[in-house]
């Protein structure tokens, strides 16, 4: 099975990439290669659908933590929602993507963005406040 990368056009600074298939050994550069020219734009939110995502390996998650770090950089975030029992399983067992970032559906990664521009427009910039 191999891995199924769709980019939606970006919504001002937010955008939503939707995998699909596996992100391992063997797709994690596409990915990576896909996402470069996303992660080099102003982009500080970056949603991750994993709805159609069957399988992920360490090298997927390493794709995962260096895209963090990317947005991290410029005070971004990465969120994941529709994790799969087994993705999601895995992301408890390594502890790649803090609890507070994994959705279950896009609503309410979007009620989670929506108050997070609402913040930082109010002037309120404290993450541990969200």
């Amino acid at each position: 099975m191999d891995l199924t990368i769709r980019i939606d056009p970006p919504n001002t600074v937010n955008q939503r990439v939707a995998l699909g298939g596996r992100l391992d050994t063997h797709t994690y550069a596409e990915f990576d290669r896909q996402l470069a020219p996303v992660l080099a734009s102003d982009v500080t939110s970056l949603v991750l659908d994993l709805a159609q995502l069957a399988y992920i390996s360490s090298a997927g998650i390493r794709s995962i933590l260096l895209a963090r770090k990317a947005l991290a950089a410029r005070r971004g975030k990465v969120l994941v929602v529709n994790p799969q029992p087994q993705i999601q399983k895995v992301f408890d067992v390594v502890k790649a993507v803090p609890l507070n970032e994994i959705f279950t559906s896009m609503d309410e990664a979007d009620a989670y963005l929506d108050l997070m521009q609402r913040k930082v427009l109010a002037g309120n910039q404290d993450e541990d406040d969200l």
